[in-house]
This record gives structure tokens, C-alpha cells and sequence, in this order.
């Protein structure tokens, strides 16, 4: 008996492992299932969780292109409305501060010069009536597009100028506002003229992008319209304007260099389309002081008359051709 209750004393510590081995075996079988649940419902959780910011970020990047798509849209209508101009528009974007009176006024005085002094000259009704016309509605036109085509040259060499200045003034720190008084103290003209009048519209209560828009119309040109669009989007959509408008410089500045190659390439065709225009207009002067009873057969005789006719239409369609060949849009 006493070597009996020896050994159940010795195996004792033994059984005591083995039942505690058991019990931990059942208990990991019966709290894994429950623990693996746990751990997949937070797997599951950050899934969703990564999944909802994903959709929460392509929301907003969807809503950011639409946004920017409607700016686009709405500044395209604008620029295909700005094609149909008022005579007050015209005057503006002439750079002249006359009201419409005042044009009509000076179109008269030249329809009435040109047609008496032509009429004393060959005492022709006719000719007299065509030059009346031409003072009248072709001179001040023509007056009017050279006078915007020099005005919209001088601001589209300028405006890359006055973008670095407001890029300059945002990366320091100043407001848009701010940097837009400053170049419309400083640039030159017509550029300051230009962001005085924004500045001034946008103290009346608009936008910036509206205002900017407005001086668009005032100077039609793709320059102005990236421009506006740059404004109109970081109004509307938000994002870094200093970056935008120093790719803006660069991109105006490239074109700037391309139109010069493009006219140095040109000049030649330029050059011929001038010579060839002028040259009848040279002969006839030059035949008319030696020989006037020749050339004079021209405009006394029918025949001559036609002949006059026919040489100005195919004179015209030479010279307008030329000028479509050269004209490069860009």
C-alpha cells in the first residue's frame, strides 16, 4: 500500500499537465472560430472603409471634371457670342474713346470728301458715288480693324509679362486682387488700361472670372481666352492659380515665338502679294504722266471700261488668294 499511494503522489503532476493540455486544446477549439470571425468582420470593415473613400475620391474628382467641363462649355458660348459685335464694341476694341455719333459722324465727313474730290477729278457720277461708298463704309472699316489688330499685337506682347507679375505677387503672398491693381499700375498699355477696367468691374460687385471674361470680349483673342478659362476654373473648381498662370506664361510665350517664325517664314509671299498689287497702280500712274492720250482709251471707251473691270476682279482674286496662303491660324 505505502509503494501504491508513492506512486499515485509521483503521477499526480503528470495528470495535472495532461488535463491542463486538454483544456487548453478544447478552448482554442471552441474561441478560433470566434476569433477568426473578429478578425475577418475588421478585415471586412477596412475594406469597406478603403472602398468608400476610394468612391468618396472619384465623386470628387468626377464632380471637379464636371465643373471644369461647364466652365469650359460656358466660356466657349461666350466666345462664339463675341463674333457678333456692337459699333460701341468695335470702338473699344480699337482702343478709341469716340461714342457712336461721333463715328457716324466722321464716316460721313469721309464719304463726302472722298466722293466730291473723286467726282471733280473725272467728273464721273458714278465714280464719285463709288469713292462716297468707300469713304463712307470701307475706309472707317478698315480703319477700325488696323487700329485692333495693332492694339490686340501690343496687349498679346504684354500679357505674358503681366501673368509672371501675378505669379510672382501669389507665390509672395499678395492677394489676386492685389497682384491685378499692380499690373494695372504698372504694365503697359493696353494691358493696364485693360486690368484697370477689370479691377474696376470686379469693385462693382463681379467675380474675378467675370470680369476677366468681360475683358475678353473687349480683346478677342485665344491669349485672353486662356487666360479667362485659367481664372474662370480655379474660381469655380479651386487648385494652385500660381502654378496655372506660370504654364500659362509659358504657353503664351511660346506662341509668341511661333507667330514670329511664322512671319519671318511668310514675309517673302508678303513682299510678292504687295509688288504684284501695286504694280498695275504703278504702270498706270507712270503711263498716264507720259502718255495720257494712250492710257486714257481705258476708262473713255467701253471697251476699255471692261477691260478695267475684268483686270481689278482677277487682280483681287490674285492678291486674296495670296493672303489665304499665308494667313496661318494657330
Amino acid at each position: 500500500m505505502p509503494d501504491l499511494a508513492a506512486a499515485t503522489a509521483s503521477n499526480l503532476p503528470i495528470a495535472a499537465g495532461l488535463i491542463g493540455i486538454a483544456v487548453a486544446a478544447v478552448a482554442y477549439v471552441a474561441v478560433l472560430p470566434l476569433l477568426g470571425d473578429e478578425r475577418r468582420a475588421s478585415k471586412r470593415l477596412k475594406a469597406i472603409g478603403v472602398s468608400a473613400s476610394g468612391a468618396a475620391i472619384r465623386g470628387v474628382a468626377i464632380n471637379r471634371r464636371e465643373q471644369v467641363a461647364k466652365t469650359l462649355s460656358e466660356i466657349e458660348a461666350k466666345a462664339k457670342g463675341a463674333s457678333k459685335a456692337t459699333v460701341e464694341l468695335k470702338l473699344a476694341r480699337a482702343g478709341l474713346d469716340w461714342t457712336k455719333k461721333t463715328f457716324y459722324i466722321l464716316s460721313g465727313v469721309s464719304a463726302g470728301v472722298l466722293g466730291l474730290l473723286l467726282f471733280l477729278i473725272t467728273d464721273s457720277p458714278i465714280a464719285g458715288l463709288g469713292a462716297a461708298f468707300a469713304g463712307g463704309f470701307g475706309l472707317p472699316t478698315w480703319l477700325l480693324r488696323h487700329l485692333r489688330l495693332r492694339r490686340i499685337a501690343k496687349f498679346n506682347k504684354e500679357l505674358p509679362n503681366a501673368v509672371d507679375v501675378v505669379v510672382r505677387g501669389i507665390r509672395t503672398g499678395i492677394p489676386v486682387g492685389d497682384c491685378f491693381r499692380m499690373v494695372s499700375r504698372e504694365a503697359d498699355e493696353p494691358v493696364r488700361s485693360e486690368f484697370k477696367t477689370v479691377v474696376e468691374t470686379q469693385a462693382m460687385g463681379l467675380s474675378l472670372g467675370e470680369a476677366v471674361s468681360r475683358m475678353f470680349e473687349r480683346v478677342p483673342t485665344a491669349e485672353v481666352n486662356f487666360f479667362a478659362i485659367v481664372i474662370n476654373i480655379q474660381q469655380q473648381s479651386g487648385g494652385n492659380l500660381s502654378e496655372a498662370l506660370n504654364n500659362l506664361s509659358v504657353v503664351l510665350r511660346d506662341r509668341a515665338k511661333m507667330r514670329g517664325k511664322v512671319q519671318a517664314m511668310s514675309m517673302e509671299a508678303k513682299a510678292s502679294a504687295s509688288i504684284i498689287a501695286c504694280l498695275p497702280f504703278g504702270v498706270a500712274g507712270i503711263t498716264t504722266l507720259t502718255s495720257p492720250d494712250y492710257i486714257s482709251l481705258l476708262w473713255t471707251t467701253d471697251t476699255g471700261k471692261i477691260a478695267l473691270v475684268v483686270a481689278a476682279i482677277w487682280m483681287s482674286i490674285g492678291v486674296f488668294t495670296i493672303k489665304k496662303m499665308i494667313a496661318f491660324e494657330f
